[in-house]
């Protein structure tokens, strides 16, 4: 059994035991989380699929860590006019262990 489910604006196919890593979700480690936005479940018995979402659906996960990304480097430039920018970024991240699927 599997599902395809949304999160910080990306799709995830998660199974039951998955570790997955998503856009920072606020709570502590430990914490149960409950991701909603269920687009689809295949189980035994078939496909369930959405419109965009399933109603009742859910999927149950327990926040293994909190952390922050690799950094990544935004260098604009212009050649011949002297522009340079130089930016950095580290995206925040939550790990989730996915604990159940509810349909």
């Amino acid at each position: 059994m599997y599902a395809i489910v949304e999160a910080g604006g990306k799709q995830y196919k998660v199974a039951k035991g998955d570790l997955i890593k998503v856009e920072k979700i606020e709570g502590e480690v430990g914490e149960k989380v409950e991701l909603d936005k269920v687009l689809l479940i295949k189980a035994e018995d078939g496909v369930k699929l959405g419109k965009p979402t399933l109603a009742g659906a859910k999927v149950v996960g327990r926040i293994k860590q909190q952390g922050r990304g690799e950094k990544i480097v935004i260098f604009k430039y212009k050649r011949r006019k002297n522009y340079r920018r130089k930016q950095g970024h580290r995206q925040y991240y939550t790990w989730i262990e996915i604990e159940d699927i509810i349909s």
